[in-house]
């Protein structure tokens, strides 16, 4: 009789029967009669015990000889086992060598980042990588559910644009046949377009900043969602991002707490991470931050700095509304006061929201209202320098049944960095693109 196929992480559905691990070997060690081997399939990790006189003796000559990352067949009965990894460990009864394994880079020892930066196609078989990307996983599948429960179309933008959304500096351009390309910065603009087709969409993909930029919360190239609604202003807008953020988080807990807790998450955080969000205008944020030393001249924008202290006050997610207008990019609407009603291009606010996240992880969340004026819109694309031509398709969302609409985007990476905890976002991706990362 064939032993059932089985994977690590389902251990609990076959306690006391016969099963195969087709996996590698993570580590092996020894304890006079007894070898216990390590080992993992993707799915998670398990020990097998080999005891002498009841395991064969060829499985005990041909476990001196496996090296670690070794590929193997493990054949034996599952047990529970409640202080091991996931609660069950195997008896061995057979042990088959697939690929014996060259000696591994990657050993016990401490490595340098660039060293593992290197290695990375290699480096992700390592454990806390291994748990932060099936964290990634996670929040991508509650993404698409939080979404698809609410009735939104996934609507697809394209990666290569003709024109700017963020900003001209921060283009990465390309030959496209006889005129210039870039990559996008992001899907927003097409959001837009198809917010007025079907009401509610969200854009999922890859997007690109050509920022000369080292910190350890920046990517040149990273996954952005951005929902974008129809008939919604600023407070929909809001309300919208911290249910999505509420539902991202419990979804996480709920699924990957394990995975947590590999990566030494301290989960009692992110447990208390439910709505409401507090909700503060850039102006009040001004005062919170000269109350804790680190005063910023009205206009400027938040640094790493005053972003930790804002998470530092609320002790949870907090959106800051009202931004100043010169900060901003062209397509939002604006206002003249805080609370007062909006205006045809010239308040001093941008009806905008970024929610910080708490542990210095910064901005999360960034959106608002769009300007949905045709003049209005004409006039802030002249402000920016930007060519009028080359955002004509956008104007006519605005000639063609104008409506107010708001969308905001949320950045995956930086989201896996602040609900994993890693320190550096380039561990929120399988391979990260940075400043000088483009292999492997």
């Amino acid at each position: 009789m064939t032993p059932n196929r089985f994977y690590i992480e389902d251990a609990s559905k076959f306690d006391g029967k016969v099963v195969t691990v087709r996996g590698w070997v993570y580590q092996k060690r020894s304890s006079g009669k007894i070898k216990f081997l390590i080992m993992r399939d993707g799915t998670g990790i398990m020990q097998g015990v080999l005891f002498a006189g009841e395991s064969p003796a060829e499985a005990f000559d041909l476990f001196e000889k496996l090296t670690q990352e070794s590929s193997v067949e493990v054949t034996g009965i599952i047990r529970a086992a409640p202080r091991q990894p996931g609660g069950y460990e195997m008896g061995i009864q057979s042990l088959r060598l697939v690929n014996l394994a060259e000696p591994y880079p990657i050993t016990p020892k401490e490595h340098g980042v660039e060293f593992l930066m290197e290695h990375r196609h290699l480096w992700l078989r390592s454990q806390k990588q291994w748990a932060a990307i099936r964290v990634r996983h996670e929040i991508i599948r509650s993404i698409h559910e939080f979404f698809d429960n609410r009735g939104f179309i996934r609507f697809d933008a394209p990666i290569l644009t003709p024109s700017a959304c963020e900003g001209t500096s921060t283009l990465f351009g390309t030959n496209y046949f006889d005129e210039k390309a870039f990559l996008t910065q992001s899907g927003q603009l097409y959001g837009e377009v198809g917010a007025m087709a079907f009401g509610k969409v969200y854009v999922f993909g890859p997007t690109f900043r050509a920022e000369k930029s080292k910190t350890r919360k920046h990517l040149t190239e990273f996954w952005m969602v951005e929902p974008e609604v129809a008939y919604a202003d600023l407070e929909d807008n809001m309300a919208l991002g911290e249910a999505f953020i509420e539902h991202i988080v419990q979804s996480v807990l709920s699924r990957r707490a394990p995975e947590l807790k590999i990566l030494e998450r301290d989960l009692t955080k992110l447990e208390a991470i439910r709505g409401p969000f507090p909700r503060i205008s850039y102006d009040e944020a001004l005062k919170v931050l000269e109350k804790r030393g680190l005063a910023l001249p009205w206009g400027e924008d938040f640094g790493a700095p005053h972003e930790t202290a804002l998470g530092e006050e609320f002790g949870k997610p907090v959106f800051v509304h009202h931004m100043p207008s010169e900060i901003k990019a062209f397509y939002f609407k604006q206002s003249d006061m805080v609370g007062g009603p909006a205006v045809s291009g010239t308040g001093k606010y941008a009806l905008g929201c970024d929610l910080i996240a708490p542990d210095g992880y910064g901005e999360i969340i960034g959106g608002g209202q769009r300007e949905e004026n045709t003049d209005v819109l004409k006039r802030r694309i002249a402000e920016h320098n930007l060519s009028e031509a080359d955002y004509n398709w956008y104007l006519d969302l605005r000639r063609f049944g104008s409506v107010p609409h708001s969308g905001f985007g949320l950045g995956v990476e930086r989201t896996v960095a602040w609900m994993t905890g890693v320190e550096h976002v380039r561990e929120t991706i399988p391979f990260p693109r940075m400043m000088n990362t483009l292999r492997p």
